[in-house]
Protein backbone atom coordinates (compact mmCIF):
# COMPACT_ATOMS: atom_id res chain seq x y z
CA UNK A 1 0.00 0.00 0.00
CA UNK A 2 2.60 2.28 1.06
CA UNK A 3 4.58 1.86 -2.36
CA UNK A 4 1.88 3.03 -3.85
CA UNK A 5 1.38 6.06 -2.18
CA UNK A 6 4.87 6.49 -2.79
CA UNK A 7 3.94 6.09 -6.99
CA UNK A 8 1.08 8.22 -6.98
CA UNK A 9 2.90 11.29 -4.88
CA UNK A 10 5.21 11.22 -7.77
CA UNK A 11 2.80 11.30 -10.08
CA UNK A 12 0.76 13.88 -8.45
CA UNK A 13 3.73 16.45 -8.56
CA UNK A 14 4.63 15.03 -12.49
CA UNK A 15 1.11 17.27 -13.24
CA UNK A 16 2.56 20.16 -12.49
CA UNK A 17 4.68 20.39 -15.73
CA UNK A 18 4.87 24.17 -16.00
CA UNK A 19 5.78 24.73 -12.39
CA UNK A 20 8.41 22.33 -12.64
CA UNK A 21 9.65 23.91 -15.75
CA UNK A 22 9.86 27.18 -13.67
CA UNK A 23 11.67 26.10 -11.02
CA UNK A 24 14.39 23.98 -13.19
CA UNK A 25 14.45 27.76 -14.78
CA UNK A 26 14.77 29.40 -10.92
CA UNK A 27 17.55 27.10 -9.72
CA UNK A 28 19.72 27.82 -12.85
CA UNK A 29 19.76 30.93 -12.29
CA UNK A 30 20.11 31.33 -8.41
CA UNK A 31 22.86 28.84 -9.27
CA UNK A 32 24.49 30.95 -11.60
CA UNK A 33 24.45 33.77 -8.60
CA UNK A 34 25.56 31.56 -6.22
CA UNK A 35 28.54 30.40 -8.29
CA UNK A 36 29.85 33.62 -9.47
CA UNK A 37 29.45 35.01 -5.23
CA UNK A 38 31.20 31.87 -4.22
CA UNK A 39 33.94 31.70 -6.72
CA UNK A 40 34.64 35.69 -5.96
CA UNK A 41 34.63 34.83 -2.01
CA UNK A 42 37.04 31.97 -2.68
CA UNK A 43 39.36 33.71 -5.13
CA UNK A 44 40.00 35.73 -1.58
CA UNK A 45 40.05 32.61 0.63
CA UNK A 46 41.17 29.68 -1.93
CA UNK A 47 40.64 26.91 1.01
CA UNK A 48 37.82 28.43 2.82
CA UNK A 49 36.05 25.33 5.15
CA UNK A 50 38.90 23.10 3.25
CA UNK A 51 37.36 23.52 -0.05
CA UNK A 52 38.36 24.13 -3.35
CA UNK A 53 37.04 26.45 -5.75
CA UNK A 54 35.91 23.20 -7.51
CA UNK A 55 34.19 21.73 -4.88
CA UNK A 56 32.48 25.14 -3.70
CA UNK A 57 30.86 25.17 -7.46
CA UNK A 58 29.86 21.41 -6.77
CA UNK A 59 28.66 22.59 -3.63
CA UNK A 60 26.24 25.13 -5.29
CA UNK A 61 24.97 23.12 -7.89
CA UNK A 62 23.96 20.23 -5.60
CA UNK A 63 22.39 22.46 -3.39
CA UNK A 64 19.91 23.69 -5.87
CA UNK A 65 19.40 20.23 -6.65
CA UNK A 66 18.75 18.99 -3.35
CA UNK A 67 16.36 22.69 -2.27
CA UNK A 68 13.19 21.37 -3.66
CA UNK A 69 14.02 17.84 -3.46
CA UNK A 70 14.38 18.13 0.88
CA UNK A 71 12.19 21.30 0.92
CA UNK A 72 14.68 22.44 2.80
CA UNK A 73 12.08 25.43 2.93
CA UNK A 74 9.51 23.74 3.71
CA UNK A 75 6.67 24.02 1.10
CA UNK A 76 6.18 19.54 1.03
CA UNK A 77 3.15 18.19 2.31
CA UNK A 78 3.34 19.90 5.84
CA UNK A 79 1.21 22.68 4.35
CA UNK A 80 -1.58 20.69 3.21
CA UNK A 81 -1.61 18.47 6.04
CA UNK A 82 -1.52 21.52 8.82
CA UNK A 83 -4.82 22.88 6.79
CA UNK A 84 -6.43 19.27 7.66
CA UNK A 85 -5.74 19.44 11.21
CA UNK A 86 -7.01 22.90 11.41
CA UNK A 87 -10.22 22.33 9.41
CA UNK A 88 -10.62 18.84 11.33
CA UNK A 89 -10.55 17.07 8.44
CA UNK A 90 -7.69 14.96 9.98
CA UNK A 91 -10.60 12.90 11.52
CA UNK A 92 -10.62 11.39 7.99
CA UNK A 93 -7.36 10.82 7.92
CA UNK A 94 -7.51 8.63 11.31
CA UNK A 95 -10.12 6.90 10.36
CA UNK A 96 -8.25 5.26 7.71
CA UNK A 97 -6.33 1.70 7.42
CA UNK A 98 -3.08 3.64 7.52
CA UNK A 99 -0.83 4.84 10.03
CA UNK A 100 -0.91 8.54 9.27
CA UNK A 101 2.80 9.13 9.58
CA UNK A 102 3.63 6.08 7.17
CA UNK A 103 1.28 7.46 4.70
CA UNK A 104 2.49 11.05 5.14
CA UNK A 105 6.14 9.40 4.47
CA UNK A 106 5.55 7.32 1.59
CA UNK A 107 3.87 10.71 0.09
CA UNK A 108 6.59 12.98 0.64
CA UNK A 109 9.28 10.60 -0.87
CA UNK A 110 7.16 10.31 -3.94
CA UNK A 111 7.29 14.06 -4.22
CA UNK A 112 10.91 14.52 -3.26
CA UNK A 113 11.89 11.74 -5.74
CA UNK A 114 9.82 13.79 -8.79
CA UNK A 115 11.40 16.46 -7.54
CA UNK A 116 14.96 15.35 -7.90
CA UNK A 117 14.59 13.52 -11.29
CA UNK A 118 11.99 16.31 -12.52
CA UNK A 119 13.74 19.94 -10.66
CA UNK A 120 17.02 18.73 -9.58
CA UNK A 121 19.18 16.87 -12.73
CA UNK A 122 18.32 19.84 -15.18
CA UNK A 123 20.49 22.47 -13.15
CA UNK A 124 22.77 20.07 -11.60
CA UNK A 125 23.96 18.72 -15.11
CA UNK A 126 23.99 22.51 -16.24
CA UNK A 127 26.67 23.24 -14.09
CA UNK A 128 28.52 20.04 -14.27
CA UNK A 129 28.81 20.84 -18.18
CA UNK A 130 29.44 24.76 -17.70
CA UNK A 131 31.65 24.83 -14.72
CA UNK A 132 34.77 23.28 -13.20
CA UNK A 133 33.07 20.96 -10.46
CA UNK A 134 34.71 18.30 -8.36
CA UNK A 135 32.72 14.85 -8.84
CA UNK A 136 34.42 10.97 -8.18
CA UNK A 137 34.53 8.62 -10.57
CA UNK A 138 33.94 5.66 -8.10
CA UNK A 139 31.03 4.23 -8.43
CA UNK A 140 30.63 3.02 -5.11
CA UNK A 141 31.17 6.75 -3.79
CA UNK A 142 28.38 7.43 -6.44
CA UNK A 143 25.98 4.92 -4.57
CA UNK A 144 26.80 5.75 -1.30
CA UNK A 145 26.04 9.44 -2.17
CA UNK A 146 22.36 8.42 -3.40
CA UNK A 147 21.92 6.58 -0.17
CA UNK A 148 23.01 9.76 1.44
CA UNK A 149 19.83 11.87 -0.28
CA UNK A 150 17.45 9.30 0.85
CA UNK A 151 18.79 9.30 4.50
CA UNK A 152 18.39 13.05 3.63
CA UNK A 153 14.82 12.76 2.57
CA UNK A 154 13.51 10.89 5.42
CA UNK A 155 15.17 13.19 8.39
CA UNK A 156 13.53 16.01 5.96
CA UNK A 157 10.14 14.79 6.24
CA UNK A 158 10.46 13.99 10.36
CA UNK A 159 11.46 17.54 10.76
CA UNK A 160 8.37 19.02 8.79
CA UNK A 161 6.05 16.17 10.30
CA UNK A 162 7.10 17.83 13.60
CA UNK A 163 6.23 20.88 12.73
CA UNK A 164 2.68 20.25 11.04
CA UNK A 165 1.81 18.67 14.15
CA UNK A 166 2.52 21.68 16.19
CA UNK A 167 -0.82 22.95 14.28
CA UNK A 168 -2.79 20.26 16.90
CA UNK A 169 -1.81 23.04 19.33
CA UNK A 170 -1.29 26.38 17.58
CA UNK A 171 -4.11 25.99 14.89
CA UNK A 172 -2.19 28.58 12.83
CA UNK A 173 1.06 27.38 12.07
CA UNK A 174 2.42 30.44 10.11
CA UNK A 175 5.13 31.12 12.76
CA UNK A 176 6.20 28.05 12.69
CA UNK A 177 6.65 27.58 9.11
CA UNK A 178 8.74 30.69 8.96
CA UNK A 179 11.26 29.74 11.83
CA UNK A 180 11.34 26.13 9.68
CA UNK A 181 12.21 28.45 6.58
CA UNK A 182 14.84 30.44 8.62
CA UNK A 183 16.60 27.60 10.01
CA UNK A 184 16.37 25.60 7.10
CA UNK A 185 18.26 28.01 5.10
CA UNK A 186 20.76 29.12 7.21
CA UNK A 187 21.32 25.41 9.51
CA UNK A 188 21.01 23.34 6.26
CA UNK A 189 24.46 24.89 4.69
CA UNK A 190 22.07 26.52 1.39
CA UNK A 191 23.46 29.66 2.20
CA UNK A 192 27.23 28.78 2.81
CA UNK A 193 28.67 24.90 3.42
CA UNK A 194 28.84 24.73 7.19
CA UNK A 195 32.63 24.21 7.08
CA UNK A 196 33.04 27.85 6.93
CA UNK A 197 30.83 28.85 10.20
CA UNK A 198 34.23 29.12 12.84
CA UNK A 199 34.27 28.37 16.40
CA UNK A 200 31.09 26.69 18.56
CA UNK A 201 28.69 27.69 16.24
CA UNK A 202 30.46 26.18 13.49
CA UNK A 203 30.45 22.36 15.21
CA UNK A 204 26.25 23.32 17.13
CA UNK A 205 25.61 23.51 13.01
CA UNK A 206 27.36 20.52 11.86
CA UNK A 207 25.49 18.14 14.40
CA UNK A 208 21.72 19.56 14.25
CA UNK A 209 19.40 17.15 12.10
CA UNK A 210 19.45 19.80 9.00
CA UNK A 211 23.23 18.85 8.22
CA UNK A 212 22.06 15.48 7.46
CA UNK A 213 20.04 17.59 4.52
CA UNK A 214 23.00 18.64 2.32
CA UNK A 215 26.06 19.32 4.18
CA UNK A 216 26.54 15.38 4.57
CA UNK A 217 25.90 14.22 1.02
CA UNK A 218 27.96 16.57 0.15
CA UNK A 219 31.12 15.84 1.89
CA UNK A 220 30.72 12.11 0.34
CA UNK A 221 30.12 13.32 -2.73
CA UNK A 222 33.33 15.40 -3.25
CA UNK A 223 35.35 12.78 -1.13
CA UNK A 224 35.19 14.74 1.90
CA UNK A 225 34.36 12.35 4.42
CA UNK A 226 33.75 8.79 4.53
CA UNK A 227 30.39 7.40 4.40
CA UNK A 228 29.97 5.89 7.38
CA UNK A 229 29.65 9.04 9.68
CA UNK A 230 27.53 10.55 7.54
CA UNK A 231 25.32 7.42 7.67
CA UNK A 232 25.65 7.91 11.66
CA UNK A 233 24.80 11.49 11.42
CA UNK A 234 21.41 10.70 9.14
CA UNK A 235 20.41 7.66 10.84
CA UNK A 236 20.39 8.89 14.31
CA UNK A 237 18.49 11.66 13.60
CA UNK A 238 15.74 9.95 11.44
CA UNK A 239 15.08 7.43 13.57
CA UNK A 240 15.22 10.41 16.96
CA UNK A 241 12.94 12.89 15.08
CA UNK A 242 10.58 10.26 13.62
CA UNK A 243 10.32 8.71 17.29
CA UNK A 244 9.51 12.09 18.44
CA UNK A 245 6.92 12.33 15.98
CA UNK A 246 5.45 8.93 16.75
CA UNK A 247 5.27 10.46 20.35
CA UNK A 248 3.88 13.96 19.24
CA UNK A 249 0.70 12.20 17.42
CA UNK A 250 0.29 9.78 20.03
CA UNK A 251 -0.75 13.16 22.19
CA UNK A 252 -2.68 14.87 19.62
CA UNK A 253 -4.93 12.04 18.07
CA UNK A 254 -6.19 11.80 21.68
CA UNK A 255 -7.97 14.61 21.07
CA UNK A 256 -8.87 16.46 17.34
CA UNK A 257 -9.06 20.13 18.07
CA UNK A 258 -11.22 21.92 15.32
CA UNK A 259 -10.46 25.97 15.04
CA UNK A 260 -13.72 27.54 16.10
CA UNK A 261 -14.88 25.03 18.70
Amino acid sequence: MYLAVVAGGFRRYATYRAATVAGVFTNTVFGLILVYTYLALWNERPDLGGYGPAQAVTYVWLGQALYATLAVQGGGFEIELMERIRTGEIAIDLYRPADLQWWWLAHDLGRSGFQLLGRGVVPFLFGVLVFPVALPGDPLTWFAFLLTVLLAMVVSFAIRYLVALSTFWLLDGTGVMQMLMILGLLCSGMVLPLNVFPGLFGEVVRVLPWAALLQGPADVLMGETGALPVFALQGAWAVALLAAGRLVQSAATRRVVVQGG
